[in-house]
């Protein structure tokens, strides 16, 4: 046996274990956010009324509760998929409307962290949320 189908066949085994942690990690870094945005929605709406954003309150409210939900979907891997879509939708804007004009580079604020989130959870809707997730125990996703 050639030494690429064996190595693959072993670390295939922590394709779900590597969905996991991706998620805790990911769901970990809207925590935050969402937090600062609860605590303060009229601030956010503020903000994003600055910056132009139509109905700022409104869409406050609405990124906050995403992210919030998002936290929560990412964290029991339930609705994965579906919860991804809306997040990476929150990513698009952030890197639009604050993160683009600082250039790359994360430690500048550029677009970089919310560039990872978002292809991290293109990867959620792709390929779903692993084995353990209450996806594949309520609905039987092999992913």
């Amino acid at each position: 046996m050639s030494i690429y189908p064996l190595t693959k066949n072993i670390l295939s085994y922590g394709q779900s274990f590597s969905l996991l942690l991706a998620r805790f990690a990911v769901a970990y870094g809207f925590y935050d956010p969402a937090m600062q945005k609860w605590s303060d929605i009229a601030s956010v709406a503020g903000w994003f009324g600055s910056m132009g954003i139509p109905f700022p309150t409104l869409n406050a409210y609405m990124a906050a509760s995403t992210e919030i939900l998002g936290v929560v979907l990412l964290t029991l891997g339930l609705f994965t998929r579906l919860i991804s879509i809306p997040l990476i939708i929150i990513m698009i804007v952030a890197i639009a409307t604050v993160h683009l004009s600082h250039g790359f580079s994360a430690g500048d604020n550029g677009f970089e962290i919310p560039l990872y989130y978002m292809l991290f959870l293109a990867l959620f809707a792709s390929f779903g949320a692993g084995k353990f997730s209450l996806d594949h125990l309520l609905f039987g996703e092999e992913q």
